[in-house]
């Protein structure tokens, strides 16, 4: 069912991380365990096995699992301190993977989080270690064994420039555990396991058609605490990592350190200072390291703004400059349980959980008028503009889960977008008219089968409504919904309270009319010797009130009236006369009967009684609506299918 969490700033260590192992034990656990008995572990949910390596295809060669200490003679965790240089690429094609672990060395505290330094291969060592990653809005920590792929001693999948230095390889393992093993994590993007060592939310921005205010987006973000990487667009794989007569290397992933702005011969100047993780190979244009720019400043200003500059691989650029010469900037916002204490800005999160069940939620894009508003829909209440402006900046960010680790199944990521309207005032959940003729305020700028959507909105305050899909209706997937805003915004999700509304009760014997009148001979004549109620000849679907087994008249005219109702209610929505109605248009059917049912119950319903082409039968329809009835009545009435074809007959007539 959907959750929803509203997320306060807090230091990461204060997040507790949950276990994943099977039984559940923790890391100082099973450590414990292992040393207590004498013996190395070894990971039952993650055996040294083809299996863990490959899903699709056999290992290509003769591989053997073996622990550092069977590779060299003095292993250690880390050595002289976690960079670039621990990070190189093996027969793996995740280099997406290795540049996030790059960066994540930059930032000592999100890297202290990922590889808690609780570990190593001299004290308590007992072959087992340990490291966190957020997913789906909450930590994990996830074990592993030291046992890694070989090939005549040399490993074969990530591993450091030093032979004796193994967090990087190690952490691979984990990541690969994670996501149910190594084949899993071929091809992805950069910001993806960025997000998943930090719990931030991704964007991308091209700089040659990014909005105006890019470096005032760039500002804030640096201020908040977030990640920030750029690169330079290759063409060929002749080009990667290839340098230009600038100083710039293409294809190769920088660091983004600092913005600042300044006085420079009577004009403000906007500066950004860019760090090449190879400490080495600078820009060499305007601003760069003893240029002639920095001559003209103000002595305060360029003692301030170079007092922090690394000496190696960092420098300055004019962000004109730097939007000429860089491609692609990436953004990975964090969230505040990932701030530290002296950020100066914290983000307001909103979070929801939830999926997209075929035959009742599954509804598709806007494309897709009949179902597009079955999705599942969320509002979200801007009240408060930003500092110094009278809109509303919000990120939306849409993630589906768990697709690395279903492609063993054979299912792949779905084709996902979102799009976002301004609300009406009815709290419920919105129907097809109101999307028939309402465009949206906002949406994601193209549907793409990635594993998540983010886009950067400013907003008039005001009441808007969210509604993720997939691209085609009937597509299933679990996604998660995060929603960043300047200031606190309220959001929940639209849905109905499962309730049922009773009918009126029949009128009086002394004022029936004509029909009430017809309607009680015929039952005189079915109820036969039992005078004054019915047993028998009707289908009971519950037992009486009072334990007989029998019906009186004036229940089951209140029952009468209902079936009327329930019976053109299907014949509206059986559009086509094919004695079917869509299971998408129950939830309209069943509101129109007087029940409305919450996204969960109506998954459940959809399940149970659409067909496979989400279709349900007049039988199925009845049963359900009949089920439904019995389940919501205040009161124990009786709940009847009637057998008798006059009644039927009757009934098509009214």
């Amino acid at each position: 069912m959907p959750l929803q969490s509203t997320l306060s700033g807090r230091k990461p260590s204060s997040v507790q991380a949950e276990s994943t192992q099977w039984d559940g034990k923790t890391f100082e656990q099973l450590r414990r365990e292992c040393l207590q008995k004498g013996v190395l572990f070894e990971d039952p949910d993650f055996p040294a096995v083809d299996s863990s390596l490959f899903f699709s295809q056999s290992v290509p060669v003769q591989i053997q699992w073996k622990r550092p200490k069977e590779i060299c003679q003095n292993p250690k965790f880390i050595v002289g301190g976690a960079d670039r240089t621990d990070i190189c690429q093996g027969q793996l094609g995740d280099c997406w993977l290795l540049a996030a672990i790059a960066s994540l060395t930059l930032k000592k505290d999100a890297m202290a989080r990922v590889v808690p330094p609780d570990q190593d291969f001299d004290q308590n060592y007992a072959g087992i270690f340990h490291f966190q990653f957020w997913q789906h809005n909450k930590w994990l920590d996830v074990v592993v064994d030291d046992r890694l792929p070989t090939v005549r001693d040399r490993l074969i999948m990530l591993h450091s420039a030093s032979n004796d230095e193994f967090w990087s390889a190690l952490l691979e393992k984990a990541y690969a555990k994670l996501h149910g093993s190594y084949e899993s994590l071929k091809g992805g993007s950069t910001m993806e396991a960025m997000e998943d060592f930090t719990g931030g939310v991704g964007e991308v921005y091209e700089t040659k058609s990014a909005p105006n205010d890019l470096f005032s987006i760039m500002k804030k973000a640096l201020d908040r605490g977030s990640m920030m990487g750029c690169s330079i667009d290759i063409t060929s794989s002749a080009e990667s990592e290839a340098k230009t007569s600038t100083g710039l290397v293409k294809g190769h992933a920088y660091s983004i350190t600092g913005l600042e702005e300044l006085r420079f011969r009577g004009q403000t100047v906007k500066l950004i200072r860019v760090r090449n993780p190879w400490g080495q190979v600078e820009w060499n244009g305007a601003w760069s390291d003893n240029s002639r720019e920095w001559d003209y400043v103000d002595r305060a200003d360029k003692d301030r703004i170079l007092q922090n500059s690394l000496e190696d691989g960092e420098f300055w650029m004019e962000f004109e400059d730097f939007k000429r010469n860089y491609d692609k900037v990436e953004i990975c916002n964090m969230t505040p349980d990932a701030l530290d204490d002296d950020t100066k800005r914290q983000w307001a999160v909103n979070v929801f959980e939830g999926n997209w069940i075929r035959g009742s939620t599954a509804g598709g894009c806007r494309n897709y008028i009949d179902t597009f508003w079955t999705n599942p829909q969320f509002r979200l209440q801007l009240e408060d503009a930003d500092d110094d402006d009278d809109v509303c900046s919000v990120v939306i960010a849409l993630m589906q889960k768990n697709r690395r680790k279903l492609r063993k199944e054979g299912l792949d990521l779905e084709t996902i977008g979102f799009a976002v309207y301004e609300a009406p005032d009815d709290e419920s959940q919105v129907e097809k008219d109101f999307f028939r003729y309402h465009p949206s305020k906002a949406r994601s700028r193209t549907y793409i089968n990635m594993r998540e959507v983010s886009e950067r909105f400013t907003l008039p305050p005001g009441k808007y409504l969210l509604v993720p899909t997939t691209f085609q209706p009937h597509h299933e997937a679990d996604f998660l919904i995060r929603i960043f805003s300047e200031k606190k915004a309220d959001a929940v999700v639209c849905a109905e309270a499962a309730l049922c509304l009773q009918p009126p009760m029949p009128s009086p014997p002394e004022e029936e009319t004509d029909e009430e009148r017809g309607l009680r001979r015929l039952f005189d004549q079915l109820a036969g010797d039992v005078r004054g109620s019915a047993r028998g000849h009707f289908l009971l679907m519950s037992v009486m009130v009072d334990n007989t087994g029998m019906i009186e008249f004036q229940e089951f005219k209140v029952f009468w009236e209902k079936m009327k109702k329930w019976i053109m209610l299907f014949l509206a929505f059986d559009t086509d006369r094919s004695g079917k109605m869509s299971s998408y248009e129950l939830r309209s059917a069943l509101k129109a009967a007087g029940m409305q049912l919450n996204n969960q119950l109506l998954q459940l319903v959809g399940l149970r009684f659409a067909d496979d082409e989400y279709n349900i039968d007049f039988d199925d329809y009845l049963t359900c609506i009949v089920r439904l009835e019995n389940m919501f009545s205040t009161f124990e009435f009786t709940k009847i299918f009637f057998m008798f074809p006059q009644f039927l007959m009757l009934s098509m007539n009214v």
